[in-house]
């Protein structure tokens, strides 16, 4: 439960049609087994005590007797466990049966759900045998079952609050209620439900289970809550039809886990803290109201939950290579519509890119050039500047002068270091002190040319900064920080990376020459070439000065797209990349990207424009409002108590 994390399963037991004695010993059973292995709330499939294919038989009291004596059972069984249970069952109330969602914890009944939707088409006939909960109203009517709902006063719709794990607010539908048209579970979500429960027995055709792992996973996304939908299996009369046991557990759209054909626990953690965090952050989500519906507390006791989530080492990027492949393409396009638009808006006859052979300048190319494709224009009108200067090695400069002509550019080699010179006696500075000034003057130099030539040919300079620079401030203020259009300005550092390879491996056959020298700017080593080389060889990588940006990217993502704070993220960076870094190593760049991350804000509330492509984006004017003298010390402070 610590940092926000829940364990939830979705079970199946082995029933029994109508013997409800030899199911509430499977359910206890399972009970037991999922709080062994760490499991806090627990969801068991539509009528489980009894059977869902039982038919005529529940009109009968000998079978609802049976229900209530396997309920008090069930109860004794596991007053001592923590876990809480959803169960099925059908419920005796004001003289009618409903099918219900039994909630208990530690051996007490802490509500009794009726389903609102009962199907009355094809195999299922429940409005035969049971009430609707819609008629129960707003108020909890009274059981008729006494012998087991002694703890309880009545059957309705509850929230259930876990004061132990903020956030944390537990909702129940049944089956076809996840089906109609305004499902409880909106009504439960609005009233502030973090976790819907979906008690369920949803029979097996063919096409079914993909229309049912859609509305589960829709489902979370749209009330962006954990689902937990338990199905009905194994057990199960099969004179008409086939239960599968389709157990799954999806987080805010996305399938946390998923089993079928096999009875036993699903199992997944669910984030509350994420869903918390996203839930404020959309403004179209309602104010939580909770007119007709009952509260009731579960309590549980504080624990680190373990992770059995996946969590991407790249958040950025797809872990499928199919995936990855499009998602490519679609960044491509994206960021080069927005220049395209850009171009045509102003006009502007020329693009000026300065083009150093490294990763980034790489990428604004391949995208400039894709805009200039869909506008009908020629290459030539991309005019590609190299300009070597001290820290200048012939592989990147040879690299950069490759890029050029196999894109069909306009190519113009500008040497400033003498430049450069001419400034340091112009300031009095002195050119063997490869200070910060001796790194900054040749990076706003380049600038001025750019823009320079920009203004020669009416055109534009276009931006090479990423998104991880603009983190942690790796940028010349007014050197390469500045631009007119900054295409790279939301794509991260390991994600440029992906982007060249995918261009480049697109090329092999297409055209091996521009491959082969994508392939070489992807070996180089990532360095604003600034310091002198040494025996030409690059003196300075940005990796050794910052930190890996695998982190800082992770860090960025988790930070800024999810609002977790430093001690969740380090939990997260030791779960998917500890095997690479050591904790010491993982926190001492962690600090050092808060430090930058809070420091460098002045350098991101001036950015040019540029096209927004993912989830995660520090423009002043879209997704990133933080004032430029906001404070590092709690988050610091933070860190140091890890």
């Amino acid at each position: 439960m610590k940092d926000g994390f829940i364990c939830a399963a979705a079970g199946t037991p082995k029933v029994r049609v109508a013997d409800c004695r030899y199911n509430a010993e499977q359910i206890f059973t399972m009970m037991r087994e999922a709080e062994k292995q760490g499991v806090k709330i627990l969801a068991l499939p539509e009528l489980c005590l009894t059977g869902y294919t039982c038919g005529d038989l529940f009109l009968q009291d000998t079978l609802l007797n049976g229900a209530a004596e396997g309920l008090r059972t069930i109860l004794e069984a596991t007053r001592h466990l923590e876990v809480l249970t959803a169960l099925g069952m059908p419920v005796r109330a004001g003289g009618k049966l409903y099918n219900c969602a039994v909630v208990i914890q530690k051996g007490e009944v802490l509500a009794v759900v009726p389903k609102t939707y009962l199907p009355n088409y094809g195999e299922f006939y429940e409005m035969r045998w049971f009430q609707s909960g819609a008629d129960c109203g707003d108020d909890l009517w009274p059981f008729d079952d006494v012998l087991a709902f002694k703890s309880y006063g009545g059957i309705g719709q509850c929230l259930i609050d876990c004061p132990a794990v903020p956030g944390l607010k537990v909702g129940v539908e049944i089956c076809e209620d996840l089906w109609a048209s305004d499902p409880p579970s909106r009504r439960l979500a609005e009233a502030g439900a973090t976790v819907i429960l979906n008690l369920s027995a949803s029979s097996e055709v063919v096409g079914k289970a993909a229309y049912r792992r859609q509305l589960v996973v829709g489902q979370s996304g749209r009330l962006c809550c954990g689902y937990v939908y338990a199905d009905a299996g194994e057990g199960e009369s099969t004179t008409d039809v086939v239960f599968t046991g389709h157990n799954m557990i999806a987080e805010n759209g996305a399938l946390l886990a998923e089993h079928r054909f096999t009875a036993g626990l699903t199992i997944a953690d669910i984030d509350v803290q994420r869903l918390t965090y996203e839930r404020r952050r959309l403004t179209p989500f309602p104010t939580a109201n909770m007119e007709g519906l009952y509260r009731n507390e579960a309590e549980f006791t504080p624990c680190v939950t373990k992770l059995r989530r996946y969590v991407s080492p790249t958040p950025f990027i797809p872990d499928n290579a199919a995936d990855r492949a499009s998602r490519c393409e679609e960044i491509l396009t994206i960021a080069a519509l927005g220049l395209k638009k850009r171009l045509e808006h102003t006009g502007a006859r020329t693009a000026v890119i300065g083009l150093s052979g490294g990763l980034d300048s790489t990428l604004a190319l391949l995208i400039t050039a894709l805009a200039m494709g869909m506008l009908h224009r020629d290459a030539g009108d991309i005019i590609a500047v190299t300009m070597p200067c001290f820290g200048t090695t012939d592989r990147t400069k040879n690299n950069a002068v490759l890029l050029a002509e196999r894109m069909g550019t306009t190519l113009r080699t500008i040497p400033i270091a003498g430049t450069v010179r001419s400034h340091f006696q112009d300031i009095g500075h002195d050119p063997e002190d490869h200070d910060v000034t001796y790194e900054n003057a040749q990076a706003r130099e380049r600038t001025q040319v750019l823009m320079d030539i920009a203004n020669q040919t009416g055109g534009l300079v276009i931006g090479t900064g990423d998104l991880s620079e603009l983190a942690l401030g790796w940028a010349t203020y007014n050197g390469d920080h500045m631009s007119m259009y900054g295409v790279n300005a939301s794509i991260p550092k390991t994600l440029v990376r992906h982007l060249v390879d995918y261009v480049a491996r697109d090329n092999r056959k297409k055209d091996p020459e521009l491959a082969q020298v994508l392939e070489d700017i992807l070996d180089t080593p990532v360095s604003p070439e600034l310091l002198p080389a040494v025996q030409g060889e690059i003196s300075q990588r940005t990796e050794d000065l910052v930190g890996p940006y695998e982190l800082h990217d992770f860090f960025l993502y988790h930070a800024i797209r999810w609002g977790f704070g430093p001690r969740k993220i380090l939990r997260l960076a030791e779960a998917s990349l500890g095997r690479r870094y050591s904790r010491e190593v993982i926190l001492k760049w962690l600090k050092n990207f808060y430090r930058r991350f809070f420091a460098q804000q002045f350098k991101r509330s001036c950015l040019p424009d540029g096209p927004k492509v993912g989830s995660v984006s520090l423009s002043p004017r879209g997704d990133w409002r933080m004032p430029s003298d906001a404070v590092a010390r709690l988050w610091l402070e933070e860190l140091e108590g890890l």
